[in-house]
């Protein structure tokens, strides 16, 4: 996912990754647009109400979060690095 994201190659969007938030290292930010993307391994299966909390605290601090498993990113790279950016141009609308 980072080779998508870094150096801006996403429709000019700066990421940076793991990244710090309240005390909660984030997989991937964009400061810009408020967007966290959280990439997911089987791990998170178990966890699923831990991550809906950490989801809420991180929207009620005004970030957007998206979510995708591990096996998609790495088995449809393109196709989640577009929804990304659909979720990055529906947030930059919103602004």
């Amino acid at each position: 996912m980072w080779s998508k994201l870094r150096n801006r190659q996403l429709g000019g969007f700066r990421f940076n990754r793991q990244v710090q938030i309240d005390g909660r290292i984030v997989d991937f930010l964009c400061r810009d647009a408020r967007l966290i993307v959280e990439v997911d391994g089987g791990q998170h299966d178990a966890r699923h109400e831990l991550d809906n909390l950490r989801t809420a605290e991180l929207e009620a601090a005004g970030y957007k979060v998206v979510r995708f498993w591990n096996n998609d990113v790495l088995t449809n790279t393109e196709g989640v690095a577009f929804e990304v950016l659909k979720a990055l141009q529906s947030l930059e609308n919103r602004g």
